[in-house]
């Protein structure tokens, strides 16, 4: 059975940072990272394949940095310069297979979820 599992969430004040886990599975190609804030509909933030190329939403460029370990089979989210909008559940993703750089932040192209860790900025 496959299961992530992400931690590293918490609260922080506007400015912070946190870096965020994700342990995975080994047989994992594509993985990103979603958000969802109360209210609204998830989202993509970061995407990286089994190669390591990455991709970003807009909202979050310049302040997070995604990466693997393969050998760990860990997706990291380093967060930095943490803004109150910032604040969601987060999820991590994966696919066993490569879905292409454009469709990484697609949240139909994986088929397996984490259960989410809480991210909450404060001013």
């Amino acid at each position: 059975q496959v299961q992530l599992v992400e931690s590293g969430g918490g609260s922080v004040q506007s400015g912070g940072s946190l870096r965020l886990s994700c342990a995975a599975s080994p047989y994992t190609y594509s993985m990103s990272w979603f958000r969802q804030a109360p209210g609204k509909e998830r989202e993509g933030v970061a995407g990286i394949d089994s190669d390591g190329l990455t991709t970003y939403a807009e909202s979050v460029k310049g302040r997070f940095t995604n990466s693997r370990d393969s050998s760990l089979n860990t997706l990291y989210l380093q967060m930095n310069s943490l803004k109150e909008e910032d604040t969601a559940m987060y999820y991590c993703a994966e696919n066993f297979g490569p879905v292409g750089l454009d469709n990484l932040l697609v949240e139909r192209m994986y088929n397996y979820w984490g259960q989410g860790t809480q991210v909450t900025v404060s001013s």
